[in-house]
This record gives C-alpha cells, structure tokens and sequence, in this order.
C-alpha cells in the first residue's frame, strides 16, 4: 500500500490518495482535480474510488468532479438522511462497517459524528494484519492535538453534536490500537478546530496521551471543554456547506484564463458589477491601485480572505503585476466556490494607470509612526485573531478580527483616519481595502504591523 498527502496552504487541508496494486482511492479531494489525475498518470494508476469524510464547510469539493472524470465510484457518507445538510447527487453511500477492496488493501468505514452528525472516518487494513488496522483517515473528527469543532450546524445542535464527539472519542475508537497512524484532513491554520499542531500526522497512542481532549473521561466536563474552544466561525462556512451538500459545479477546466485589455476590464466592472481582487503586496497596492478594488495578496492566505471578504454573487476579475502568473490565484479562488472568474488585467495596474484612469491610494505608515499618532489619540483597529489579541496588542488599540469587519462597519467612524494593524501589514491591508471599497477615505495601513511595534520595543498590553 502507498499512502500520498496532498496539502494545500493557507487552508490547512490535507487530501490522500491511497493505492495498492495499481488502483488508488481519493480521499477529501479538492476542487483543482488536475492535481490527482496527473499522479495517478505518472505512475500509472488507476483512481477506481473516490471518498469523503464529510459534507466539508471549508472548501469545496472536487469529489463529484474527480469521480465523473475518472469513472471511479463516489463514496460519501450514508448518515446523512435526515441532517440539516445531506448529499443531493448521486452516489454510493457508506454506512459504519461497509468495506472498500483495493486489491491488497480494505477500506473500512467508521461512523465518527461529532464535528457533522455523517462525519466518517477510514481505516485502512493490508492483508495478513490481524485485524490491526496500519492507518486511520480521520478527516476533521480527529486532528494532530484536537478535534473537530462541533458547531457547524448552530446553536441549537451544537451540545448534541459535543456529545456525539464525546462517544466518537472515547467509545468508538477505543478498541483500535496505539500504533494506528493517525491522518486528519487538516492541520495548524485550519478554522476546523482549535489548537492544532502543525505535525501532518500521529498516532492513536500519541494522541490518547497528549491530546488534552483525550483526558475528559467525564461527558460533561468534555462538552465543555470543546465548546469553549472553537476557534472563529467564517460566515462562509454556511455557504460552502449548501454548495458541498447540492454538489459544486462541474467545471471542466480552471476558470478565470483570459487576458483582458483595459477598456474591456472597466466595462465590467461598471456593466457587471464585478469585484476586482488586487493581489499584489500591500505595498504595491498602497502606492496606486484600481478604485474599490480589494488587496488579497497572492499566496497561501488568498484563499481563506477571499472567501471571508469577497461576495460570491459577484463576478471576480483579477489584477496584479504586467508579468505575475496569476493561475495560482485562480486555483485559489476556485477552491473556495469562487466559480464566475472572468479574467484578469492585460498589463496590469500600470496599463490602467497608463491610460490616465483615477487610481486610488492608502496610506502605508510604520510602527514608530503609528506610535507618534497614538499619543495624539489615534483611531487603531487590531484585525488579528483573540489569542493573538491577548498575548499583546497596543494599549489604546480596539479589536475586530479581519474576518468581522465587512459585518461591523457601522461601527467604525468616518471623520477620522482609522489605523489598521495585524502582525506583519497583510491582513491590515486586506482590511484597509475593504474599508476603502465601503467609502472611508481616511485610512492608514501599518506597514510592518505587531512585529515593528516588537522591533522598536514599544509598550505592549495584554489580556482580553
């Protein structure tokens, strides 16, 4: 048996791929599926089974796509009838114990609710085992020192959902074996749950001892612990979890690759009302940039942004630099259920700016000025997490995390220059853009954020 991870930064998402005897299963796919089929090809395997743990709220799925490109059969979870969200597209559905023969090696299926109530979990058995299953696939049930939040479904389903966690933990998998590899669907960075290490993988032993949920023996005592610690609930969550339940759409090919000249570029965004995504450095877009376009650099956090800050029922255009490759942005996009991608800038900004069109700027200011302007009173907003918040924020600061701003902009003011700070100017300047596109003209984004205020050993507060 070969076992394969697939990561993908910035959402923390690891999918597998798990082949024996030349044909290989999928397992949590993303939505950019070229990826598997180019390794299976290279090594000439055939994807015969593709699989899921769970109607995902964090990306959308390339499973659907996967298994209709390939022909292979689509597995999702069979314990979904009757749930909030359920499969609405045909498939195979698997109940707790149904098997999977991949010539040498057996997929066994585990019902493991608690983070959805169909949440499943694999187990993967080579011949002459014993019975001892060599891995488990625990999706987002079970991670490297967590677990899998509980409370997707609300409010009103949360307490059953801890329950139900409670029993996958200390009941369900209670007979497996220390030496079970453990593979989650997620690590360090994910909103999934809450404190997870930044190890890819484990073992069952390894987290019976460590991880501290493991140690609430007492149902309530476990119920409370989870529930106090999920970490922030991304609005889109909601969103993407209808899209994964409906099935996603099919796409083809990777939307979004087209080259468009200026002209046709400002006619959509007035005629269609599309959002442009700035991803160049907070810098570049700080010094000139398209009027009401949003700064989401390119990298590992574009992804997770965008789906908190962009409205999908828009068209998105992108722009950057005259040479970036903007395809990873595209990848990106799509991943979180960005489908309308209508192209991107010919030239980029320089050709808008060439033409002579208004371009707009914000303000970028360093750590020792921000510094001088508080003691003037200045307005600053602290867009970082809550943990990041209580280990050190500047005195006098006020705290809204990047993700609740577009939500919470009535309460900011409009006759002052408002200060945005995160650790290192990233995620200020997503936020800054943000601002900017809803009509405060009077923003600042500091450049260097937390990590320059550090620097220059300026005061520090703590708590919440």
């Amino acid at each position: 048996m070969v076992l394969e991870r697939f990561a993908v930064a910035g959402l923390a998402h690891y999918s597998y791929m798990v082949e024996s005897g030349g044909s290989a299963a999928v397992f949590d796919p993303k939505r950019d599926i070229d990826t598997y089929l180019d390794y299976a090809a290279d090594r000439n395997w055939k994807i015969t089974h593709v699989l899921e743990t769970h109607i995902h709220a964090d990306y959308a799925s390339g499973a659907r796509a996967l298994a209709k490109a390939t022909g292979a059969q689509l597995w999702l979870s069979g314990h979904d009838e009757g749930e909030d969200y359920a499969y609405q597209f045909p498939h195979q559905a698997v109940h707790d114990g149904d098997r999977i023969q991949l010539d040498g090696t057996t997929i066994v299926a585990l019902h493991t609710p608690g983070h959805t109530p169909e949440h499943l979990s694999f187990l993967l058995h080579e011949a002459g085992d014993g019975g001892r299953p060599a891995a488990m696939l625990s999706g987002d049930f079970l991670f490297v020192g967590s677990l899998g939040r509980p409370d997707l479904l609300g409010e009103g389903s949360k307490r059953r959902l801890a329950e139900l966690l409670y029993e996958s933990v200390h009941e369900k998998i209670r007979a497996l074996p220390d030496a079970t590899a453990v593979y989650p669907a997620h690590g360090a960075g994910s909103f999934c749950g809450a404190g997870m290490s930044d190890r890819p993988e484990s073992t069952l032993g390894t987290e019976r001892s460590s991880n501290v949920f493991f140690g609430d023996r007492e149902r309530e005592v476990f119920v409370r612990r989870i529930l106090a610690n999920v970490p922030p609930f991304p609005d889109y969550y909601r969103r993407m979890k209808r899209v994964n339940s409906e099935g996603p759409k099919l796409l083809g090919e990777l939307p979004g690759g087209k080259a468009i000249g200026c002209e046709g570029f400002r006619e959509r965004i007035e005629r269609d009302e599309a959002v442009v995504i700035d991803v160049r450095s907070p810098e570049a877009f700080g010094a000139g940039h398209i009027p009401g376009s949003l700064n989401i650099g390119l990298g590992a956090s574009l992804a997770t942004w965008a789906a908190w800050m962009v409205p999908y029922d828009r068209p998105v255009l992108l722009v950057g630099d005259a040479e970036m490759n903007l395809e990873p942005a595209r990848r990106a996009l799509v991943r979180v259920g960005f489908d309308d991608l209508g192209g991107w800038l010919a030239g980029g900004v320089s050709a808008w700016t060439a033409k002579g069109w208004p371009a707009e700027r914000v303000e970028q200011v360093t750590a020792a000025e921000l510094d001088e302007r508080r003691r003037r009173g200045a307005t600053i907003i602290d867009v970082r997490s809550g943990n990041e918040w209580a280990e050190g924020h500047i005195e006098g600061a006020r705290h809204i995390m990047g993700g609740d701003l577009p939500r919470r902009l009535e309460e900011l003011p409009r006759d002052t220059t408002i200060h945005l700070v995160c650790a290192s100017g990233y995620r200020s300047s997503v936020a800054a853009s943000v601002l900017r596109r809803a009509g405060f003209a009077r923003v600042a984004n500091v450049a260097d954020g937390m990590e320059g205020w550090r620097q220059r050993d300026l005061p520090v507060a703590t708590g919440q």
